[in-house]
């Protein structure tokens, strides 16, 4: 505690987005609170790039758990101070199908994870923040929450809560100097989509997404989709009538992989 660094924190640190937020903070002179279920995996990525290990902390948690993550957050301002910067990037990704009783359960765990685990990130430091007068609290959204995609329901009904609990907190800490901060990815080449079977059009390097969130985070943005040609496309999509949509993605079915960010 006491560095004159910055300090990000940032969950689902393990891989894919989260890394590579990580990395681009880092270089920018911030210390990183790195929290994710599979530490083992951050620390080995933490080596591997020779991180200065006086400006990274890992927390283990799981967002799913609304005390695990909550404890994170405390810890971190116990032994690190307050972040400038906290990004609930922790999500998943599974296929479902509701005919089938045993997906209501995929549902839930989505939510959990998604939705309620976003807020859990974010619940620790909201006060201390507003108090402070400054902080970003990020969101890590989708452009699959413009529309709902067929075998999808979970994922993309999870996103659009995202976007709408970040709007809604984005106006009751307004006036408090703590920007709200909505990042709808595209394609992002990480776990969360490399088991899909479809074209994934304008596909950004993590370290490219990264890039352009840090620029977004450090402005303030209330709201942007990266990369940008995504936001057209989703906008298009929101367009279209509803039968014509559906017959786009007609046949469209569930992913049954697990995937996470």
């Amino acid at each position: 505690m006491g560095s004159p660094n910055p300090l990000l924190f940032v969950t689902g640190a393990s891989s894919g987005i989260g890394q590579a937020l990580a990395e681009r903070f880092y270089a920018a002179g911030y210390d990183l609170a790195l929290v994710a279920r599979r530490t083992s995996e951050v620390e080995a990525w933490a080596a591997a790039r020779r991180l200065d290990p006086g400006r990274w902390r890992i927390y283990g948690a799981d967002v799913a758990d609304v005390d695990s993550i909550v404890a994170a957050g405390t810890a971190c301002m116990a032994q690190q101070g307050l972040p400038a910067v906290v990004i609930a990037n922790a999500g998943i990704s599974i296929g479902m199908d509701s005919a089938v009783r045993g997906d209501l359960d995929v549902m839930a765990r989505t939510f959990a994870t998604n939705n309620l685990g976003l807020a859990a990130t974010f619940h620790p430091f909201v006060a201390a923040m507003a108090g402070r007068g400054s902080g970003r609290l990020v969101g890590i959204g989708s452009v699959a929450a413009i529309r709902g995609l067929p075998g999808h329901g979970a994922y993309c009904a999870s996103k659009a809560g995202v976007v709408a609990y970040c709007e809604s907190l984005r106006g009751e800490l307004r006036a408090s100097g703590v920007k709200v901060v909505t990042l709808c990815p595209g394609y992002v080449d990480t776990p969360l989509t490399q088991g899909n079977r479809y074209s994934m059009p304008f596909l950004l390097q993590p370290a490219e997404f990264a890039d352009r969130a840090f620029d977004a985070i450090r402005a303030g943005a209330s709201y942007r989709v990266i990369p940008w040609q995504m936001g057209v496309i989703a906008k298009l999509m929101r367009m279209l009538p509803n039968p014509l949509f559906d017959r786009v993605f007609e046949g469209r079915g569930r992913k049954r992989r697990e995937n996470e960010a």
